[in-house]
């Protein structure tokens, strides 16, 4: 028994956990994440840029959209949201897809096959000394994010973010 939850604990340390605190109220940091707006000017690795074919953030509002880039393949996906708490918490589903939105296994867009078809990523916004700390946790390994390029590229965005918010407030 023991051995089963260090297995379970061992997973679960293993999976991609990004903690950053943000100079912005949590109101403004949440809106950014929810408001295709703010996202196309940020939620994109350096050298790409957001497309939304579609993005309705409220719970069972779905979204698809594609991460466009010169060097790389278009990353297209899709998701719905399954938690929209204002200003606290964000879940979203975020799955693999094509450009009609049609649910596509990793290799078949070109990806790494070990990434998941599917994850869930869950925001937490927490109020942290005027500022925002920010826990992004997706249910994927860490260690294929950061092969792939999916964990870099998070950091990447929250630094895009954390630039971005600097000319809203």
């Amino acid at each position: 028994m023991v051995q089963i939850n260090e297995s379970i604990n061992d997973t679960a340390k293993r999976q991609v956990v990004i903690t950053r605190v943000l100079n912005a109220p949590r109101e403004l940091v949440f809106k950014a994440f929810t408001d295709p707006k703010h996202l196309v000017r940020w939620y994109a690795p350096v050298g790409c840029t957001l497309h939304i074919a579609s993005f309705d953030a409220r719970e069972g509002g779905a979204f698809h959209t594609c991460i466009r880039s010169t060097q790389h393949h278009d990353c297209w996906c899709k998701g719905i949201f399954l938690e929209v708490a204002e200003p606290k918490r964000l879940v979203y589903t975020m799955a693999v897809a094509d450009e009609q939105g049609n649910l596509v296994s990793p290799a078949d867009a070109g990806m790494d096959p070990e990434w998941p078809a599917e994850t869930v990523v869950t925001i937490t916004f927490e109020e942290h000394d005027g500022s925002t700390k920010v826990t992004l946790h997706q249910t994927a390994l860490e260690s294929v994010a950061k092969r792939t390029g999916a964990y870099p590229s998070w950091l990447q965005m929250l630094d895009n973010l954390e630039e971005e918010l600097k000319y809203v407030q």
